[in-house]
Parts: C-alpha cells; structure tokens; sequence
C-alpha cells in the first residue's frame, strides 16, 4: 500500500444513525479543501458506498491477479466488497473469512498516495473493527451518534472498544441533530437535546459538529450524487466544510500509541 498520511475509520456503534452518508460527505469535503482522499467501505455484510456514490455497477480491475486498482468517483479513490460481489448476492461469512476479505480490501488495493483515508466502518464492535485495528494502523476514529439515548449507548460501546484498542478518538459527529422549517427557518430538536453534550463531557471527548436531518439525503444516497455537491443545498455544504476542518485540526493534536490489539484479543477469547 502507498503512504498514506492519515487513516480514519468512521464508527457509530449501532447502525441507521447516518454513518455511511457520513463518510462520504466528508470524504468528498476533505478533498475540496485540495487533499487526495480514499474511502474504503469495511461494511462486507451490506456495503453502500458504490450506490451512495454512482459506480456500483463498475469492476475494480487486477492488473497482476493479486492487487486491485481503485475505483474513482468525483476524485475519490474507492474499495468495497460492492465492486466484486454481486448486489443480488448475501455475503454470508464467519468471522475469519471476513476478516481475511476485508484485510484484502485494504492491503490489496494499490491505493495511490493519499493524505487522508476513510474508511467506514460497519455497525458494532466485532471482527471488522479488530481487524481494521490490527491491520491499517489507524490514526483515529471518529463517533457518529444521534441525539438519542439509544444511539449514546451503543456508540459508548464503541468509544471503549476503540480505547481498548488504544486508538485516539478525534471526535464525534451528531447527525440528524435539528431539523430546520423550510419555511420559517426554525430549528427543532425533534431528536431531543441535551445528551449528547453530556456525553461529550463524561467522555472528554471534543465534538466535531452537529448535521441537520435533510431529506434530501434519501434521495442523494439513490442516485449517487452526495449532498454536498448539490447546489441546492449549499448550507450542508458550508456545515461539511466546517466538519473537515474540525477533523483536520484535531487530528493534528493526535498522539497515536502503539496499539495493544493482543490484549483485546485474549480478553475477548477468554470470557
């Protein structure tokens, strides 16, 4: 694999909090701030990176039968399992096989040389997560979380397994935070308020920014055109830009230790 500067995996803890949509607003904002930029889909069980970005019905090729070439996408350098498995087709795989598919993903891929890569991680804290640890030597992790207790608890799970795993936290993302009144401009909670905060308190942990629902997300992930990019929408565009420049500052006051991924691995076996 080429240097690549910075890796960032992208994790919620529990899934339908935006993660996805995420991961690649803000790929396609750290790219126009002139960064070269890849995003690796970790999801193998139901990845959505091809979609979200209109090339699912593209093949990566393989110049030497073991490596993989990229896939772009608005400037994007992109992996996923979406590529070279079937849409119609389950990915039904125990823990070894996929964490040997996603490892391929990664290593395999002849990614150029890149400042910044993302990788969206699936829900959970399972062997994806583990096996990105041991594997891609991560500069952090970003939190993605709604407002909502449910969401808090699980993406509390996460925040552990990441700190058992001794990688750095650059911080957390509220997604579906407000909800602003085409009409009149007003901000509602309708999430609730409030816990999310508290969170970042107990945790110490330095909050990123705060997404609006948009409906228009929806139909952005189906055809394949992030929001970002929607001149319709420039005001998720100037909140995307800010979130790029959060995680560019923060990232700098990065320290990453060495990863202790053998002590998690008994403590998991052992129980």
């Amino acid at each position: 694999m080429a240097e690549v500067k910075n890796v960032i995996a992208v994790a919620s803890g529990k899934g339908g909090v935006g993660k996805s949509t995420v991961s690649v607003n803000l790929a396609i904002s750290l790219l126009a701030r002139g960064a070269k930029v890849g995003l690796l889909d970790a999801d193998i069980y139901g990845p959505s990176i091809p979609l979200m970005l209109g090339v699912f019905d593209q093949k990566p090729t393989t110049p030497d039968n073991k490596t993989f070439t990229p896939i772009e996408a608005y400037g994007l350098e992109l992996m996923s399992i979406g590529f070279i498995v079937s849409e119609d087709q389950a990915t039904i795989w125990r823990g070894p096989m996929l964490s040997q598919a996603l490892s391929q993903l990664l290593l395999q891929t002849n990614w150029p040389s890149l400042e910044y890569l993302v990788i969206d991680l699936p829900p959970g804290t399972g062997d994806a997560q583990l096996t990105l640890c041991q594997k891609a030597n991560l500069t952090g992790a970003v939190l993605v979380t709604t407002p909502q207790q449910v969401a808090l608890l699980d993406v509390k799970k996460a925040l552990q397994a990441f700190k058992k795993l001794s990688v750095p936290i650059v911080g957390l993302i509220e997604n579906m935070s407000y909800f602003i009144c085409p009409e009149c401009g007003h901000e509602e909670k309708i999430f609730g308020e409030g816990a999310t905060d508290k969170f970042l308190e107990e945790n110490k942990i330095p909050l990123l920014g705060k997404v609006p629902i948009e409906s228009a997300f929806a139909s952005s992930g189906d055809t394949g055109k992030p929001l970002v990019l929607d001149s319709d929408k420039d005001y998720m565009k100037v909140i995307y830009n800010d979130l790029a420049s959060s995680l560019v500052d923060h990232l700098d006051k990065i320290e990453k230790p060495t990863p202790k991924v053998g002590d998690i691995a008994v403590e998991v076996t052992s129980k």
